[in-house]
């Protein structure tokens, strides 16, 4: 007997296969429960909660936009639908038009079967912990609060998004010094949602702009996923046209991947390092503040160092990373998965943002991207993946915990193990029925040899 489908509910949201475990009901379920949160929890209002929504490109996007969008109608809300735009952009619209809250129909680099939903409050972050439990156990036990026919509203339009969100971060870079340069970028956005808004951008920016798969089909030409293996296509492009710089974005946009001149995939875990020394250097002090989770390398640390700033690890999930943004007033933060976030523009990753600080970083201190990436620490990090388990899944900390007593163990997300020139990361996926497992280290034998030990010790 075929197990299951998978439908993940967590504080990322929702995410399933389309057909299989996530299907219109489920998502009109969903929205329901969303929709009856934000009426019990915002502050007394006689008003219909109103919700902003947008989704990727997946050609099952609309489907599952309208069910969702059916969901909070029955349950009372206000619909603004803003068709396919990024995820930070619904984030920053759920703020430009003070909505209560937001939802993208999204399942970030996930394979093209699969769909999700995402959950934002009225600051367009995702609900943490506490807040995702009590709109999940709502969606579990149907316990949902359909208003009568009397207050069903009809759905409404909006198309500004791409337009207020490239002048959001526009207002924030130094325009004129990135003209001065014209830069000249190779961008693939895999026929996601990021190609209209990262193209506008482009071309207010001054830069020369060879675009690689823009239309938003969803039909996802390569594995959507920004690594190394599914970017070859970007690589050789840039190599072919001369290119200053390569960027990738996932099928939501909240991720950035970057190449150099030369065609080399320099990676996700450089967007966020980049895009913090680009702020550090304009508008770091000693005693700044920035966030970032486990899994993300310590090149952070270092170019936080350089500078007198202080770095707060929290658990996996933006959520956790922004509420630790926003109590320490950070001035930026993010994921190593290819995320900034960078609150002048919006408290979600986003990949507009990094194109704009990768592009200022250049253009202030002239030289190629991959003389910067030269003059910074050079780290090896190694990710691997086991599926869950959930025997697995209990004996991760007390198996680790007692093998690696004599070293520093952080085990708000899963456990961490910290030595003076390497970590190891193990944690039951939010998005995924997986455990991943993370290394880094000087060099990708010690980084490799980590996991080794790690899944010796855990029995794999």
């Amino acid at each position: 007997m075929n197990a299951p489908a998978p439908l993940m509910l967590s504080v990322s949201g929702l995410r399933g296969l389309i057909g299989q475990s996530l299907t219109p009901p489920v998502a009109a379920r969903y929205g329901a429960a969303f929709g009856g949160w934000l009426r019990r929890t915002r502050s007394a209002s006689d008003n219909p909660p109103h919700v902003v929504l947008g989704r990727d490109s997946r050609p099952s996007g609309q489907m599952i936009e309208l069910a969702v969008a059916s969901g909070l109608i029955a349950a009372g809300c206000r619909v603004t639908i803003l068709g396919i735009v990024t995820t930070p952009s619904v984030a920053l619209m759920a703020e430009q038009l003070r909505a209560d809250g937001g939802m993208v129909i999204t399942a970030s680099h996930n394979p093209i079967i699969w769909n999700g939903i995402k959950a934002l409050r009225h600051d367009g972050v995702a609900p943490p912990a506490a807040e995702a439990k009590q709109i999940i156990d709502a969606f579990k036990e149907d316990r949902l609060d359909y208003v009568g026919v009397e207050r069903l509203l009809p759905i409404q339009y909006d198309d500004t998004t791409n337009r207020i969100h490239v002048d959001r971060v526009l207002a924030h870079v130094d325009v004129q010094a990135i003209r001065r340069r014209k830069p000249k970028v190779v961008l693939d956005s895999v026929c996601g949602a990021g190609g209209p808004a990262a193209a506008m951008l482009l071309r207010e920016l001054g830069a020369e702009v060879v675009h690689l798969h823009a239309e938003t089909t969803g039909l996802f030409p390569h594995t959507p996923e920004p690594t190394r293996e599914n970017l070859t296509g970007l690589c050789e492009a840039v190599r072919k046209h001369g290119a200053d710089v390569g960027f990738a974005q996932d099928p939501d946009a909240d991720r950035l991947a970057i190449v150099d001149e030369k065609g080399g995939y320099i990676g996700e875990e450089y967007t966020l390092v980049l895009g913090v020394l680009r702020l550090l250097e304009r508008h770091g002090k000693p005693g700044a503040k920035l966030a970032t989770n486990l899994s993300t390398s310590r090149m952070i640390d270092d170019t936080a160092a350089r500078f007198g700033a202080t770095v707060t690890r929290t658990a996996v999930g933006e959520a956790n990373v922004v509420e630790a943004m926003r109590r320490l007033d950070a001035l930026a933060g993010g994921e190593g998965n290819g995320g900034i976030i960078w609150p002048r523009v919006v408290h979600v990753r986003d990949s507009l943002s990094g194109i704009a600080l990768v592009l200022e970083l250049l253009a202030s201190g002239g030289g190629t991207l991959s003389r910067r990436i030269a003059d910074m620490p050079s780290y090896a990090i190694v990710k691997d993946k086991v599926d869950m388990d959930a025997a697995l899944a209990d004996r991760l900390r007390p198996v680790l915990r007692e093998k690696y007593a004599s070293q520093r163990v952080d085990e708000q997300d899963g456990i961490r193990i910290d030595w003076p020139d390497r970590w190891v990361h193990v944690r039951p996926s939010n998005t995924e029925p997986i455990i991943r497992l993370i290394a880094e280290a000087r060099d990708e034998a010690t980084a490799k040899g980590l996991l080794a030990e790690v899944r010796a010790a855990l029995g794999l």
